[in-house]
Formats: structure tokens, C-alpha cells, sequence
């Protein structure tokens, strides 16, 4: 598949992945749900759920570090600013530094993999689920599939082609 392909299948997550409502026990069970594939698959990672004002869900398991929770933060930053998937910023641009020229600053900004929107239907982007610790493309993965099990989608009509 081609960039531009998977450009297409991000935004149709963007677009298609919508919660009918959001609130701590919807953070709950998404938040557990990757905490749970994380265990079962030995997974290191760090998940961080969160309104734009505060943090509802948050886990890491062995193997993370204090960094892969910066990184969360840097990847919210950018989710929040540009309103779109952190992995679609990769792709669109290559994994880079933003210029000093965009104002986002790479000390509270990075274009990697694993921030993805949380949208609610009728209110639009409030808030970012997040995943650090494995190569970028697998922690926007392991959001989507979040996403689609919570919602009750086939995960095959969303999952970006292995690379």
C-alpha cells in the first residue's frame, strides 16, 4: 500500500471511529482494554486517555520508562493542535521536527505515531487517546483496535497494512 493509501485509511479512522459519548467509564474500558492486550501480548507500552482538560486513564507496563510518558505528552500536544491523528502527521510529513517556523516547539511537540483523537459525535474532537513504546505505526494500531472493539467494528476494514 501506498502513503497516500494509508493517508486515506487514517483519515477514514479519523472520520469512522466516533464514540457516541465519552465519559470515565468509557475511559475505563478502553484504557483496560489495552492494558489487557498489553499484558497478554507482552507489550511495553504506556496508554494515556484524556479530555483536553484532564487525564482519565492512564497504565504502563514493564518495560516503559518515564521517557515513553513524555513522549505521550509531546504527542497530545500535537493531536490537540493539529486536530488529526499523530501517525497521519508522519505520514503527511515524514517523521521529523517541526521547523522552527510551525511554533511547536519539539521540546512539547513531536510528529510520531500513537496519538489519535478522541471524537464524540455532536461535539467533535475533545480529547486524545495515546500510546508510546512501540514503533510508531503499531501504537497508532493499537488505538485503532481500541476503537474498533470498543465500537463493535471489524478491526480488518481499519488495520493500516503491515510495512
Amino acid at each position: 500500500m501506498s502513503t497516500e493509501s494509508d493517508i486515506l485509511l487514517v483519515k477514514k479512522q479519523e472520520l469512522d471511529l466516533v464514540l457516541a459519548e465519552f465519559d470515565e467509564t468509557v475511559a475505563f474500558a478502553l484504557g483496560g482494554a489495552i492494558r489487557g492486550r498489553a499484558l497478554a501480548e507482552e507489550l511495553s507500552l504506556v496508554v494515556d486517555i484524556r479530555t483536553w482538560d484532564r487525564q482519565m486513564f492512564f497504565a504502563a507496563t514493564a518495560g516503559t520508562s518515564s521517557d515513553n510518558a513524555d513522549w505521550v505528552r509531546r504527542k497530545i500536544n500535537t493531536v490537540r493542535r493539529f486536530h488529526r491523528a499523530s501517525y497521519r502527521m508522519v505520514l503527511e510529513r515524514g517523521e521529523v521536527v517541526f521547523s522552527p517556523m510551525s511554533g511547536a516547539d519539539p521540546v512539547d511537540f513531536v510528529i510520531a505515531g500513537g496519538g489519535f483523537p478522541i471524537r464524540v459525535k455532536g461535539a467533535g474532537i475533545i480529547g486524545c487517546l495515546t500510546i508510546s513504546g512501540l514503533p510508531g505505526r503499531i501504537d497508532h494500531s493499537v488505538a485503532v483496535d481500541a476503537f474498533c472493539d470498543h465500537l463493535g467494528l471489524d478491526r480488518a476494514t481499519y488495520t493500516l497494512p503491515a510495512e
